[in-house]
């Protein structure tokens, strides 16, 4: 069956409002508001962690029905100080998230979040179900040990020549805990040596995220700002087992039973493996479960983009009644 692309990127947008929010005594994160102030209000959940959010995110969202709310989280994209690790896991993200949305006095919002903002959204959600509108969910994380592993040994399967380049700076007896080797260069101070093994973290990852190569997600994944919130998050919370209990956000997941849910998946997503997705939608048959059989990782893969802004069209209908 050919994939439905026809759904495509809602026009370019400015925010209508944007700040900066104090969460502690470290920390500052930056968000922002576009589309519509009366409209259906939805959070979108940036990956990493670290990634950071872009501009061309707003534009999931018809502008003239939902409310958008983007954020970078903590250590990530504009907000500060870029790659702090300290005071910075996953109960203080979902600590931000409530802080944002009282600070914005949203009574329930819609949770859009793919990969690392699938994890997110879940713990959210899992924490706080009485603040979700739905949840709409691509590329799914649960950051199980199992999956770290497989991101960091079991990728060279499918990408043996990324995981070359990714491992080749490493001391052979390194190599066999990647994770920790990674992490030691990343926290150092000296630019000299964080730099270079954040890129190769960050451009090992953008690699291996897309079904067909794509130059464009590589260079992406190579600019500064990107490769050091990424690899200094990824590593940071990869180490400390994302600071939850093993298998928790399957464990509670029956909290969200009865919230709209839909799970986007591509067939062929390297980075996170669909057994994940199928595990998720197992545990929460609820949930509309979306196979797209022709795309990878990436929110770009042309068959993933146009089902979760079809999904975005379908979710004004199914809300539109609150608002």
């Amino acid at each position: 069956m050919q994939t439905d692309t026809s759904f495509k990127l809602f026009p370019r947008i400015e925010p209508y409002q944007s700040g900066m929010l104090p969460v502690d005594s470290i920390h500052t994160i930056y968000w922002e508001q576009s589309g519509n102030p009366a409209g259906i209000p939805v959070v979108f959940l940036h990956g990493g962690p670290g990634a950071g959010s872009t501009p061309t995110h707003r534009r999931f969202f018809d502008p003239s029905c939902y409310r958008i709310i983007i954020f970078d989280q903590r250590g990530a994209g504009r907000s500060t100080p870029l790659g702090e690790l300290r005071d910075n896991t996953t109960p203080l993200l979902i600590s931000d998230l409530e802080q944002l949305r009282q600070q914005l006095e949203i009574e329930k919002w819609l949770i859009f979040g793919g990969s690392w903002g699938s994890t997110l959204g879940l713990a959210y959600g899992e924490a706080h179900p009485d603040r979700c509108l739905g949840f709409i969910l691509r590329g799914i994380f649960l950051c199980r040990k199992k999956e770290i592993d497989w991101f960091l040994y079991g990728l060279q399967i499918f990408f043996p020549e990324a995981w070359q380049k990714f491992i080749e700076a490493l001391d052979a007896t390194e190599r066999n805990d990647i994770l920790t080797a990674y992490y030691q260069r990343i926290k150092n101070v000296d630019p000299a040596i964080h730099m270079p093994a954040a890129r190769s973290w960050s451009i090992y990852e953008g690699t291996c995220s897309t079904l067909l190569p794509s130059p464009e997600t590589v260079n992406y994944f190579s600019d500064d700002t990107v490769a050091l919130g990424l690899a200094r998050m990824e590593t940071h919370y990869f180490s400390h087992d994302i600071f939850l209990p093993e298998n928790a956000l399957l464990d509670n997941v029956q909290k969200l039973h009865g919230i709209p849910a839909t799970i986007v998946q591509g067939r062929y997503d390297a980075v996170c493996p669909i057994i994940s997705a199928d595990d998720l939608h197992r545990a929460w048959p609820q949930a509309e479960y979306i196979i797209i059989d022709d795309a990878g990782h990436s929110v770009w893969e042309p068959g993933i983009l146009s089902a979760l802004i079809k999904t975005t069209e379908e979710y004004k209908q199914r809300l539109a009644p609150s608002f």
